[in-house]
């Protein structure tokens, strides 16, 4: 009896959505992993890119978009903010509120971050050959258009 080898169009979704979700979560786990020398959780990194990309939010927004409760975000931003990597202004039309905001130091760090787990997956990807490379770049148009659904 011959194996039937299972490809991208016999694969039952769910099947193809668990592969794709391990493949993932190993990469992020290794692109984590390459990280300069610092002590910022990545709770916290994830707070302070979140802040930077939405420009300008309040704890309220960023913990909707971090997908955690208001409490445990303002013990997150509470850390940002002593090691002046945010500040906190006043709400142009709410006195009850605060707007978030990146600051230079905070800045830097994203930078610092991004610039080496950048080199360390481009360094992998340059030891792949051009049709995986090209496959790839089709899979992270549609994994971006998946994250946005």
């Amino acid at each position: 009896m011959t194996e039937r080898t299972v490809t991208a169009h016999s694969m039952p979704p769910a099947q193809l959505a668990h592969q794709l979700r391990d493949a993932i979560t190993r990469l992020n786990r290794r692109v984590r992993q390459a990280r300069p020398v610092g002590d910022l959780t990545v709770t916290q990194l994830s707070a302070l890119t979140s802040i930077r990309l939405a420009g300008a939010l309040t704890p309220r927004e960023l913990a909707d978009v971090e997908r955690v409760q208001p409490p445990t975000m303002t013990k997150i931003v509470a850390k940002l903010e002593e090691r002046g990597l945010v500040r906190r202004s006043p709400h142009p039309t709410d006195g009850r509120q605060v707007i978030l905001a990146v600051t230079e130091g905070g800045r830097a760090v994203l930078d610092q971050f991004e610039r080496v787990r950048d080199e360390w997956l481009a360094h992998r990807l340059a030891e792949l050959n051009d049709a995986d490379r090209e496959t790839l770049h089709h899979a992270a148009e549609i994994l971006q258009r998946l994250s946005r659904a």
